[in-house]
């Protein structure tokens, strides 16, 4: 009692692990005595993400002294759904018309707000000389934003939107963008 499926199942594996090096590795035992145990039944949730109207709210919610900045990082969040690495690592070479190249091996596409998002924070990008200056996010001490400042505007637009910020985060931004895709949205 108290310990669930999920928790359940990684015990029984490492116990699981252990049994096979003592009898396969070791030979210190002629047989496995779990081996023929099975784990317990794993729920499957379906991921958290943002509702078309929670989305809208999030992008009206930005605002202070990066507001274009934050903008179009939520807006690239929302659109592409890649990650916060993928997002930090993005260079002003890695956009384009209508997509944007992420990790030099592939393409994915936006949509023309995004596209807006984009050309609105551009010119203020262009004002900025940072230490890497290939970045497409600066940092306000000029270096290329890293994936903590990503966290932490994520969750501070969360919080200025009234959306919870411990059941969102910038990884379930993703999963918005893969539901407005998915639904046509």
């Amino acid at each position: 009692h108290g310990i669930s499926a999920k928790s359940r199942a990684r015990k029984l594996s490492a116990i699981k692990s252990f049994y096979k090096y003592l009898t396969t590795r070791t030979k210190q035992l002629q047989e496995n005595p779990v081996a023929d145990l099975e784990y317990p039944k794993l729920r499957k949730s379906l991921p958290k993400y943002l509702t078309m109207e929670q989305s809208a709210a999030l992008l009206k919610s930005v605002s202070g002294q990066n507001e274009k900045r934050d903008y179009a990082i939520l807006m690239l969040f929302l659109n592409c759904g890649i990650r916060r690495s993928e997002l930090v690592g993005l260079n002003l070479t890695d956009v384009y018309e209508d997509r944007i190249r992420v990790n030099k091996e592939r393409f994915v596409y936006f949509g023309s707000a995004c596209r807006k998002a984009i050309d609105a924070y551009l010119p203020e990008r262009n004002q900025k000389v940072l230490t890497d200056n290939r970045a497409l996010f600066g940092s306000r001490d000029n270096n290329r934003i890293s994936v903590t400042a990503v966290h932490r505007l994520v969750k501070k637009a969360l919080l200025q939107a009234g959306l919870d910020s411990t059941q969102y985060s910038a990884h379930k931004l993703r999963h918005t963008a893969a539901t407005m895709m998915l639904s046509g949205g």
